[in-house]
């Protein structure tokens, strides 16, 4: 018995093996051994491994490799000799692992797919630091500039939707005067980070038909500091204040056309020109370890007056004046719950008040928007992510229209209640292939519809640095309001997306190609003969875009050197609104193409930048000749460029130049809507109010260490 006893205590237990991934190609290098112990091995070139453990009972093995996930066993340590399969799955790293692109570009968002930064918003020349303006050198955009919006691969300007930390904006762009472009109403210096899509985009997002401009505010401040800025056009101040675990920026405005124009002369016969009162609030409030609460606030107030020359109509020139009160509120917060959940609240409360005043007559229009939304981003495991949540979207919209001669009045208003949820599933396979699949509902109180929108992008990473995309959704819009307060009846109109991109980013350059197929429903058609009757509206109209998108950017090969090339191929038709037939738009441009140049001279502590912006002709109808949109426009041309001068480390000279080369670009033909004694119709040219815009400033700023100045807002 003795004999017996001391032979157990010394019985040697032999583990061998080999390692494999899952397609059973030998991993070499890897440490396979007991838990609690010394004993182990590492595997051979063939994967092979075998080593001796005295230890008895129950065990457990694993093997580990860097790039893939641990692997065990239990086993059973009884002498016997055992023999593994040891087949290593490959880790998911998000951080190193492909990315979904198709149809979005990110900018400040720290993100693999960035391809531009916050800082290049305010630093591209002939852009003005106008958020639509810098996005509208990036290919998928073309250019149409008597309206200053973001028009996207055959989509109208209203096909564009703004949403600021994943909150609904309504009415995102200033008032402006007929064919006079507008402006983002948003400042990008409140903004991080930015994400732009040109389609494809995520089932969280709804209310957009062709893209989703998605803007993230600010984190907590890290330094008071206070800002001053005096502009050619006003002038406008800022304070920063920061706290342990908060701060609180404001920002005050003041803009005053009346000098400008005095000095440089405008094709437009204004009386009052634009003024504005503008305010901005940003609040942050660290809550715990992980959580973050923001409160931002926007406050305008823009009065002008002007002779509108109706020129479509023979009552000559007409008095207006436009005013604006407008309102934006918006609050979010995100935590994360456990290791698992993760949780993201806000809302946003949109007012906006317009009055217009046509010699004695008055429209008043009213708008309100009202956001909530919940989400909950549940993390599985290192390959799966759950995104779901949901939100109602509220709006109130109103026209009163007054005669004073005849007393007549008439009101035309809608309510509108959306109730939508999502879920979004994003699976990673591997390092190099990953998938996302959502699903939104929506359910429209006004059309008393339901409907369901599948969204699925699919990414392979085909190289290191290398990439394919692909994504495909479908897509509503409530019809704009203009048709909704006359025939509450119309349905929400609908687009579905088709993309196809390739990207390759390394070494500071980024090259993207993307191919898009665009098939709209649903859109809004009347008969221009009886615009006020309800009846005359239908969802009858439909169309298509399509085209290829390219994109290069190279911040490498010289030095202080940064420059992007965007090109863009739009094919097009549409039948919509009053067209007697399918047609291409009057907004849409068949080539687009920008390239941007940005340096620093360090020698004279100087930016300069320059922007050149070309667009094929757009199509416009002559009533004098055959057909429907059968002309082109003469093609856009625009070399535009801007100057940052650091004076001192805290103070900045900046002057920024459009059209350099005063060439009178042509947006389109209006004509009268009755013909001449001859049997003609008078047509005129809509060109830009002036041959340039030039912006100088001065820029100071006053903080503690001197040095901090508002050089990366320019």
């Amino acid at each position: 018995m003795l004999l017996l006893g001391v032979k157990l205590l010394t019985a040697q237990t032999l583990i061998r093996g080999r390692v494999t991934d899952k397609t059973g190609v030998a991993i070499p290098g890897a440490n396979i051994y007991l838990d609690g112990t010394y004993d182990g091995s590492s595997s051979n070139l063939e994967g092979s491994f075998e080593f001796f453990s005295g230890k008895s009972g129950p065990a457990l093995i694993k093997a580990t490799f860097v790039g893939y996930n641990d692997f065990t066993r239990e086993v059973e340590l009884a002498g016997e000799d055992i023999e593994l399969d040891v087949v290593l799955t490959e880790a998911v790293n998000r951080m190193q692992g492909v990315v979904i692109t198709a149809g979005s570009f990110d900018a400040g968002s720290g993100s693999k797919s960035e391809v531009l930064r916050a800082l290049d918003i305010v630093t591209t020349a002939g852009v003005t630091a106008d958020i639509a303006g810098a996005l509208n050198t990036l290919p998928g955009t073309q250019t149409v500039g008597e309206e200053g919006r973001l028009f996207v691969r055959g989509g109208d300007g209203y096909e564009t939707t703004t949403f600021i930390d994943g909150a609904y904006v309504l009415d995102s762009y200033d008032q402006s005067a007929p064919n006079v472009p507008t402006r983002s109403r948003f400042s990008p210096f409140m903004f991080s980070g930015t994400s732009f899509s040109t389609g494809g985009y995520s089932a969280e997002y709804g209310q957009g038909l062709s893209s989703a401009l998605i803007l993230n505010t600010k984190d907590k401040a890290i330094q008071n500091r206070t800002d001053f800025s005096f502009i050619t056009v006003g002038l406008e101040a800022a304070h920063t204040q920061v706290w342990e675990n908060s701060s609180l920026t404001g920002k005050l405005g003041y803009f005053n056309l009346d000098p400008y124009y005095s000095l440089i002369k405008q094709d437009f016969d204004w009386l009052n020109p634009p003024t504005s009162l503008d305010g901005n609030l940003a609040w942050r409030q660290n809550i715990g370890n992980d959580g973050m609460l923001k409160a931002y606030g926007k406050f305008n107030v823009a009065d002008m007056k002007f002779n509108y020359d109706s020129f479509t109509l023979p009552t000559g020139l007409v008095e207006t004046r436009m005013q604006n009160a407008y309102t934006h509120l918006n609050t979010s917060y995100s935590d994360a719950l456990s290791p698992k959940w993760l949780i993201r609240t806000g809302a946003s409360y949109t007012v906006s008040n317009e009055r217009i005043q046509l010699d004695q007559n008055q429209v008043k229009e009213k708008n309100l928007g009202l956001h909530l939304k919940a989400v909950g981003g549940y993390v599985h495991n290192d390959r799966l992510f759950i995104n779901l949540g949901g939100e109602l979207i509220s709006r109130e919209h109103s026209q009163e229209y007054k005669e004073y001669q005849t007393g007549f009045a008439n009101i035309f208003k809608f309510e509108e209640n959306i109730f939508s949820s999502f879920t979004e599933v994003e699976y990673y396979f591997t390092n190099k292939l990953t998938a996302r699949l959502g699903q939104r509902l929506e359910y429209n109180s006004l059309s008393r519809q339901f409907s369901f929108d599948p969204r699925f992008s699919l990414a392979l990473q085909t190289g290191n640095d290398s990439q394919l995309g692909l994504a495909y959704g479908r897509f509503r819009q409530s019809s704009p309001k203009e048709f909704l307060r006359v025939a509450k009846q119309l349905s929400p109109e609908q687009a579905t997306h088709y993309i196809l991109n390739y990207q390759v980013m390394k070494n500071q350059r980024t090259f993207r190609i993307e191919g898009y197929w665009k098939e709209y429903e649903a859109l809004v058609t009347f008969d221009p003969k009886s615009p006020h009757s309800p009846e005359s509206y239908m969802n009858h109209g439909q169309g298509y875009a399509r085209g290829i998108d390219l994109f290069f950017r190279d911040a490498k090969t010289l030095r202080n050197v940064d420059y992007w090339l965007s090109y863009s191929f739009l094919d097009t038709e549409r039948e919509y609104r009053d067209y007697p037939h399918r047609a291409a738009p009057t907004f849409s441009s068949r080539h687009n193409f920008s390239a941007v140049y940005k340096q620093f001279i360090d020698a004279i502590r100087t930016q300069i930048g320059l922007t050149y912006s070309f667009a094929s002709g757009r199509p416009y109808n002559n009533p004098n000749n055959d057909g429907f949109n059968n002309e082109r426009t003469p093609a856009y041309h625009d070399l535009s460029t801007n100057v940052s001068w650091l004076v001192k480390s805290n103070i900045i000279v900046y002057a920024s130049l459009t059209n350099l080369l005063k060439r009178d670009n042509i947006f389109g033909y209006e004509y009268r809507n009755e013909p001449n004694e001859e049997g003609n119709y008078e047509g005129r040219a809509i060109t830009q109010p002036a041959p340039r815009f030039l912006l100088v400033g001065l820029f100071i700023t006053l903080s503690k260490n001197k040095t901090t100045n508002q050089l990366p807002n320019l």
